[in-house]
């Protein structure tokens, strides 16, 4: 049974930064490619970033690439979103996703490749 559990969100003003942690109950995490996505209210869920089963390979969305970075830590089982610079427009329920790995590159940018999900965290930005 694999088990994702989201934290570090909360409120922050416009500029400012946060990060957020899953950590995965999973018996070989390093099988494992991870994904963050995002839900705004009365969006679809979208892709944020993702990092391949040895951190090696990333891939962002272009809404987040610069300000955001994604890293996993084999030790602790955990998979860390670093959110700079914030907008208001970031404001949303962010989940962590794991995808079995099948080769070097990251899981895709559609939600439906990732077979287990966290709760979600919330995060909101204030202007």
């Amino acid at each position: 049974q694999v088990q994702l559990v989201e934290s570090g969100g909360g409120l922050v003003q416009a500029g400012g930064s946060l990060r957020l942690s899953c950590v995965a109950s999973i018996r070989a995490f390093t099988n494992y490619n991870m994904g963050w996505f995002r839900q705004a209210p009365g969006k679809e869920r979208e892709f944020v970033g993702a990092i391949n089963w040895n951190g090696g390979r990333t891939s962002y969305s272009d809404s987040v690439k610069g300000r955001f970075t994604i890293s996993r830590d084999h030790h602790k089982n955990t998979v860390y979103l670093q959110m700079n610079s914030l907008k208001p427009e970031d404001t949303a329920v962010y989940y962590c996703a794991a995808d079995r790995a099948v080769g070097p590159d990251p899981s895709g940018r559609d939600w439906y490749a990732y077979d287990f999900w966290g709760q979600g965290t919330q995060v909101s930005v204030s202007s």
